[in-house]
C-alpha cells in the first residue's frame, strides 16, 4: 500500500485553542504526524511524498466540495486581519451567526466568525500552506487508487471531516475526505464514505446531502452529549436527490469495542446495500479510551478488526487520515487498523 504525507503540513501548528472558556494546547498539531509515521513504519509502511502541495488541478477540485468566497477567505484573511488594530497573532473569531445569518460580511471579523464555525481552528500565516499540503495529501492517495492500485493511504494533518462547503472546525479547515471522494467520481459513477472516527462527520455530510452519487456514513458518539453537538442524528437521512444517501450511527458516550464493532457491521450493510463502485475510509483513532478528546472506550486491538472489516469490502479503497491525538497509543493503532486491513 502506497502512503502519502507532504512535510508542509507541519506549517499548521497552532499552539493553542479554546476548550470550556480556557486556552489548552492544541492536540492537532505536527507531533500527530510524527506519531503515525511511527505507526505505519511498524506496519511495514513508508510515506511517499506527493508531487505538489498546491497546483490548479488541486484548488478546481477544492472548488467543487468548498465555496469560492470560503476558499478566498483561507487564502486571504491572515494578512487583513493583521491589518486590524491590536489584532491578535491568530485569527479567531469573537462573533457567530448563531441560528445563520442573513448577510455576508465584508470585514474580516464578520468573515471569521462566518467561517470558523468555532474556536478550534485559529489560523497563522501559513495556515492555508499547511492546509493545502494536507488536501494534496488525499488528493494523491486518491489519484493512486483512480490509476488503478488497490488502496492507497493519506496522513493528513490538519484533518479534513468536520469542514463544510463553507465552514472550518473541529480542527478541520478543508475536507479531505470529500476531496478524495470527488477524485474518485472522475472515473467511478458511485462513492461511499464510511467515516469511523469518534466524532460525526458533519463537513462531509454537508457537502454531499444533496447528493446521490456519494454516500456518506459514520458512526460516532451520540452529538446529543458530544461534539460536533449539532449534526449526527439518526434522523438525518439526506435531502432531495440524497434521500437515503446518508446513515449516521450515534453511540452512547463511553461505548466499548464491542458495541462500536458491532455498530460498524451494520454501518458497512447500509453501505453495501448502495452498491458503491469505490470507497474513501475516513480513518478516525480517536475512539481509542485513552484519547484526549475521549468519548469512546475502544481498545487498541479492535482497530485490527475495523481494518479487516473494511478490507473485506475489496473495493478500490483510499483512507484518508481523520482524528486520533497524541497518546502513547497512537502509533500502535494505526498499526493496529493496518494490519487488519492488510492482512
Amino acid at each position: 500500500m502506497k502512503c502519502f504525507y507532504h512535510p508542509d503540513q507541519a506549517l499548521h501548528a497552532p499552539p493553542t485553542f479554546l476548550l470550556r472558556g480556557q486556552p489548552a494546547p492544541s492536540p492537532e498539531g505536527p507531533v500527530r504526524a510524527e506519531l503515525l509515521s511511527q505507526g505505519l513504519a511498524s506496519a511495514g509502511l513508508t510515506l511517499t511524498t506527493p508531487n505538489k502541495a498546491d497546483s490548479p488541478t488541486l484548488r478546481k477540485r477544492l472548488e467543487q466540495i468548498h465555496t469560492p468566497r470560503y476558499l478566498t477567505f483561507l487564502n486571504t484573511i491572515y494578512a487583513r486581519w493583521q491589518a486590524l488594530p491590536n489584532a491578535a497573532e491568530v485569527v479567531a473569531p469573537n462573533i457567530h451567526p448563531c441560528g445563520g445569518g442573513y448577510h455576508y460580511p465584508r470585514h474580516p471579523i464578520g468573515q471569521a466568525g462566518w467561517h470558523l464555525h468555532d474556536m478550534a481552528c485559529p489560523l497563522s500565516a501559513t495556515s492555508f500552506q499547511g492546509a493545502l499540503a494536507s488536501a494534496a495529501s488525499a488528493e494523491a492517495a486518491a489519484e493512486e487508487v483512480l490509476n488503478g492500485v488497490p488502496t492507497a493511504y493519506a496522513l493528513c494533518r490538519p484533518p479534513g471531516h468536520h469542514a463544510g462547503p463553507e465552514r472550518a472546525g473541529g480542527f478541520c479547515l478543508l475536507n479531505n475526505s470529500a476531496l478524495a471522494a470527488t477524485v474518485l467520481r472522475e472515473r467511478f459513477a458511485k462513492v461511499a464514505i464510511i467515516d469511523v472516527d469518534l466524532h460525526h462527520g458533519n463537513g462531509t455530510q454537508d457537502i454531499f446531502y444533496h447528493r446521490s452519487d456519494v454516500w456518506t456514513g459514520s458512526l460516532h458518539a451520540d452529538p446529543s452529549d458530544f461534539y460536533p453537538f449539532f449534526w449526527g442524528g439518526a434522523d438525518e437521512e439526506g435531502d432531495e436527490e440524497g434521500v437515503g444517501a446518508n446513515v449516521n450511527l450515534p453511540l452512547p458516550v463511553g461505548s466499548d469495542g464491542e458495541v462500536y464493532l458491532d455498530a460498524l457491521a451494520v454501518l458497512i450493510d447500509h453501505l453495501q446495500r448502495y452498491e458503491p463502485d469505490a470507497v474513501v475510509v475516513a480513518l478516525g483513532l480517536d475512539a481509542h479510551k485513552d484519547d484526549p478528546l475521549a468519548g469512546l472506550t475502544v481498545e487498541t486491538e479492535a482497530f485490527i478488526e475495523v481494518g479487516k472489516l473494511l478490507a473485506a469490502l475489496s473495493l478500490p479503497t483510499v483512507i484518508v487520515q481523520e482524528g486520533g491525538y497524541p497518546t502513547k497509543h497512537l502509533s500502535a493503532n494505526l498499526t493496529a487498523f493496518m494490519q487488519g486491513f492488510t492482512a
